[in-house]
């Protein structure tokens, strides 16, 4: 009889969480996620970063560019207004075997910053592979 090492989405009786990312979750031993837990050792994450900024005019500064127009020369400096836009997410891939779940993180204001703090929590659960290969 083969057992499947992939089991449903139940976590197993082991610890609490120690590193979450969107529905993923990382105990000591496991990685569970809504498509199965799988254990820890030999478990690859990846972080990808899928966000895009877009610098636009906004539309206050159109109209006002247009009754400037007309009544001083200087409502053209309106188009000279620019506001950011972060759109996308952060994807992130656990991969152990032939087991793959990738799930994404909603792109906040600062990109940067949260690519940043992603890699960092990335890095610790890294370092508890490397501790569960080493068991």
């Amino acid at each position: 009889m083969t057992i499947n090492p992939y089991t449903p989405a139940t976590p197993p009786p082991s610890g609490q969480p120690l590193v979450r990312f969107g529905d993923i979750s990382i105990t000591d031993q496991w990685v569970i996620t809504p498509q199965g837990t799988v254990p820890l050792a030999n478990t690859q994450i990846s972080i990808t970063d899928q966000t895009r900024t877009e610098r636009f005019i906004p539309t206050w500064a159109i109209v006002l560019a247009v009754i400037g127009f007309f009544f001083f020369l200087l409502g053209l400096l309106f188009l000279l207004v620019k506001e950011t836009r972060v759109t996308g997410f952060m994807q992130i891939t656990v991969t152990n075997g032939s087991f793959t779940y990738q799930t994404g993180e909603p792109a906040g204001y600062n990109p940067a910053a949260q690519l940043y703090e992603l890699q960092t929590r990335a890095n610790y659960a890294r370092g508890l592979i490397a501790r569960a290969v080493n068991q």
